[in-house]
């Protein structure tokens, strides 16, 4: 199981599955990362926490420990 957190930077990625609790997982899908949504890892800040991505049109900043709830392929 690859997770988002483990992109690198400059991939585009395929959301999965999410994993989590209720109230996390609704939040993350509230930003778009939904089932079959397409993620292009843009940049990691310079310690690694957190990243920048595009999803859907628009630039999204995700903390490591929540884009490791994000199921990749």
């Amino acid at each position: 199981m690859k997770t988002l957190d483990q992109a690198a930077v400059g991939s585009r990625v395929t959301v999965k599955r999410l994993h989590g609790e209720r109230a996390l997982k609704r939040r993350i899908m509230e930003m778009g990362l939904t089932k079959g949504a397409e993620i292009f890892v843009r940049k990691l800040a310079p310690l690694g926490d957190p990243m920048e991505l595009t999803v859907r049109g628009y630039e999204l900043t995700l903390r490591k420990a929540e884009a490791a709830l994000v199921e990749i392929e």
